[in-house]
């Protein structure tokens, strides 16, 4: 596997390899990202990935300074998947000067995730419209665990007519339901043993849709309250059209339940398409 830090050495290294499939990550991988660049030998003939801790994405008291760095480990992990080229920036490589130049999101931007996160999804569609341009690739694979994140990037590269495939890889989960994370490292042996109540109120509001029930207020305050009683503080629960994120109106369309809590001082997300 190659590594390159330098743009120009990135690009003149895949200026005759084919094409290119690509798969942005922060590193500290896990068993999801991994699927993805399992999955990604299918789409092309060379497999790139990135690891870049994106500043711009993080808000002033979010954890930046703390978010696990496993550089060697990582790359071992992708050797061994068989990705073929590893880009991996320094700051000073990818912002040589500051971004003042941005990406800004329509108002997809400031519901959900967007709405505790101000300034988030700015930080997302900046780094990755940069990084599109670094590897220049012709399919591009994101986990559909960030669902909002997926349809960002999907409406935003068709809107600016990028000549990239984004493809959605399904949600890789522990045996006992827990999405996988990076942030799922901050989790204590108690918090670890209670963080797959998240994933099971979500499917507990979908027998509840799949049964007839539209009373979404309704089912998205009570799983609010159950997980509060285990002490869980949400920041939502809402039940979506899948096509825009917008309010659910009735049954009669496919549906995305998203969710976002903390458990201690771990903020965990995870959707579910009904």
């Amino acid at each position: 596997m190659q590594i390159h830090s330098s743009i120009t050495d990135l690009r003149a290294a895949l200026s005759q390899r084919g094409r290119i499939v690509f798969i942005p990550t922060m590193g500290n991988l896990h068993a999801g990202h991994i699927s993805l660049m399992e999955q990604a030998r299918a789409h092309g003939d060379t497999v790139v990935a990135s690891i870049f801790v994106n500043r711009l994405q993080f808000g002033p008291n979010e954890d930046f300074d703390k978010y696990p760095r496993t550089f060697q480990a990582d790359c071992d992990k992708l050797a061994a998947a068989g990705v073929d080229v590893l880009f991996a920036p320094t700051e000073a490589d990818l912002y040589p000067e500051p971004q003042e130049y941005l990406i800004e999101p329509p108002g997809i931007q400031n519901i959900l995730d967007g709405e505790f996160r101000p300034g988030h999804f700015r930080g997302v569609a900046t780094v990755v419209t940069k990084l599109f341009n670094c590897v220049q690739p012709q399919v591009a694979l994101f986990g559909k665990k960030d669902y909002q994140q997926l349809m960002m990037i999907r409406n935003m590269t068709r809107q600016l007519a990028l000549p990239i495939a984004i493809v959605g890889g399904e949600t890789v989960r522990a045996e006992d339901g827990l999405a996988l994370s990076s942030r799922n490292g901050y989790l204590s042996e108690a918090e670890r043993a209670e963080a797959p109540r998240l994933y099971r109120t979500l499917n507990e509001i979908a027998a509840e849709l799949r049964a007839g029930n539209a009373d979404f207020a309704g089912l998205e305050q009570a799983a609010t309250a159950k997980l509060a009683a285990a002490g869980w503080q949400t920041d939502y629960i809402a039940i979506r059209r899948r096509h825009d994120l917008a309010p659910a109106a009735d049954l009669d369309q496919p549906l995305v339940i998203l969710a976002a809590s903390r458990l201690g001082k771990t903020r965990l997300i995870d959707n579910l398409e009904v």
